[in-house]
């Protein structure tokens, strides 16, 4: 067993546990952080990769969520201006379907409810004139259009566990927590590292484990149960970019719910998402032929030349965990966060996280702390929303700035090279290009754009230890490979983590 105590032992490397982990110990407290498998590996790489208000909570009068998750769209914007990018979407009106002023009225809200200033306000389109309307059947004259932002999600969690342990967590991967008990005022925490069983101990257990969230609670003593989830699935599909779209669509179905078609890794379209209840968390990562199907049915609605089954590249589904509030409409569920604080036999408290959306991961940390400010009365204050995440400090030039100045720099290397990792890295970019006078530098092609010296970095300084964890994860290199590339990418691979 170690000898020195943890403040906080945090059980789940999503963004809510990397989130908790980064804010406390920016705090001054003494973090580990758990993850049984890679970070982000379960519902926090299976997003809709969007940083936005949720539109659709309005129809369920979630004005407080709504609210909260625009102001942290702005915030987000400016922590990580490499990862969080304004999209355009424009939102077809169809006959029958929720009317014009409705929905006028909606984004009317959508524009008022927080202040913006990174981000314009909606309004009419034309879409027989706007170029947004070219993808389009020709019966779609009319829309409305708003903004919201793209992210890629799983590397919004990676910089935010990097943010955690440039302030001095602990980040262990690829270690399942196996036994938890009280032992006085402290947990003993058993985890299955990669060099094998060790024990710790932690003034506080966070429980930031998702759809898992039962299952850790199971390994505490009595009393220390999660409230009932409702564990739902979401299925994307993603599809050669549909001719034209290169802005967010967001679609209405017949039967109430929406589904967005995003451009997607520059040459894709992404289209998502089902609300489909599941009995366990295994059940919640498959996609279903009968999703992707009601999926292109939707698409099929409204785009003039409409993907087709066998055009699909890849799909992807993740579980989200709910707080059961009794609704039959899955889609009607809250996607409010929950904090429960137990203490079991008076012994040490344990925090049970559950739910939440990645836009307002921050805003839930800061929760979750305020929770436990009462064990940690020296804790420090909160910090997190005016500090930029690693990469994104670009100073008073901004990111475009940053962008053009990287770019004549390393005038020798492709310009696309550069902006590609930039994309991904922000200004740490420099940290993989460092020397290098021409693409060549950067080591042998592993394919999608990656690079043995890209590679190498993932390894060292990013948790990467697989080829999925850095062809879908750290980077989206996979979908940009065919079959016997990414055969080929994965040997590489395995011989450099």
């Amino acid at each position: 067993m170690r000898g020195d105590v943890f403040d906080l032992a945090i059980i789940g490397g999503g963004i809510n546990g990397v989130g908790i982990a980064a804010d406390a110990a920016g705090r001054g407290l003494k973090v580990a952080l758990f993850e049984k498998d890679d970070l982000a590996s379960g519902t926090s790489s299976a997003s809709s990769k969007l940083i936005h208000g949720g539109l659709r909570y309005l129809e369920h009068f979630e004005l407080r969520l709504v609210r909260e998750s625009l102001a942290e769209r702005e915030v987000l914007l400016a922590r990580a201006p490499h990862l969080v990018r304004p999209l355009r979407f424009v939102i077809p009106l169809v006959d029958g379907m929720r009317s014009g002023l409705l929905m006028r009225l909606g984004l009317f809200l959508y524009d008022h409810l927080a202040m913006r200033q990174h981000i314009s306000g909606s309004g009419a389109v034309d879409l027989e004139r706007d170029p947004m309307g070219r993808p389009l059947r020709d019966e779609l004259t009319q829309g409305l259009a708003y903004h919201d932002c793209s992210v890629d999600d799983a590397r919004l969690v990676v910089t935010v566990a990097l943010d955690a342990a440039e302030h001095g967590a602990e980040i262990f991967t690829r270690a399942p927590v196996t036994h938890v008990a009280a032992r006085g005022d402290h947990w003993s925490i058993t985890a299955a590292l990669p060099s094998g069983p060790e024990a710790f101990q932690a003034r506080v257990l966070v429980n930031a484990a998702g759809p898992w969230c039962a299952d850790v609670a199971r390994l505490a003593p009595p009393g220390t149960s999660a409230p009932p989830l409702r564990l739902v699935r979401g299925t994307h599909i993603v599809v050669p970019r549909i001719a034209g779209a290169d802005d967010a669509y967001l679609l209405q179905n017949a039967d109430g719910r929406v589904v967005f078609a995003l451009p997607f890794e520059e040459r894709f379209t992404m289209i998502g998402t089902t609300d489909v209840g599941v009995a366990t968390p295994a059940e919640g990562f498959t996609p279903s032929a009968d999703e992707e199907a009601y999926l292109l049915a939707v698409a099929g609605a409204y785009f003039a030349r409409p993907p087709r089954a066998n055009s699909i590249v890849w799909r992807f589904a993740g579980v989200r965990a709910l707080v059961d509030d009794g609704r039959r409409n899955a889609s009607a569920t809250s996607r409010e966060y929950r904090l429960d604080l137990v203490r079991p036999q008076n012994g040490p408290p344990l925090l049970n996280v559950i739910g939440g959306k990645i836009t307002t991961f921050r805003r839930l940390a800061e929760a979750a702390l305020s929770k436990l400010r009462p064990f940690f009365p020296g804790m420090g204050a909160a910090w997190t929303a005016p500090s930029p995440l690693p990469g994104g400090e670009a100073g008073v030039a901004g990111m475009d700035g940053f962008r053009d100045d990287i770019a004549r720099r390393h005038a020798g290397l492709s310009r696309r090279v550069v902006m590609r990792l930039v994309s991904l890295y922000g200004t740490r970019a420099e940290r993989i290009l460092g020397d290098a006078k021409s693409d060549d530098d950067l080591g042998a092609p592993i394919g999608g754009g990656l690079t043995e010296r890209e590679a190498v970095h993932l390894r060292d300084q990013e948790w990467a230890r697989t080829a999925e964890d850095v062809l879908w994860r750290r980077t989206k290199a996979g979908l940009h490979l065919d079959a016997e590339e990414r055969r080929a990418a994965e040997e590489a691979l395995s011989r450099l983590l």
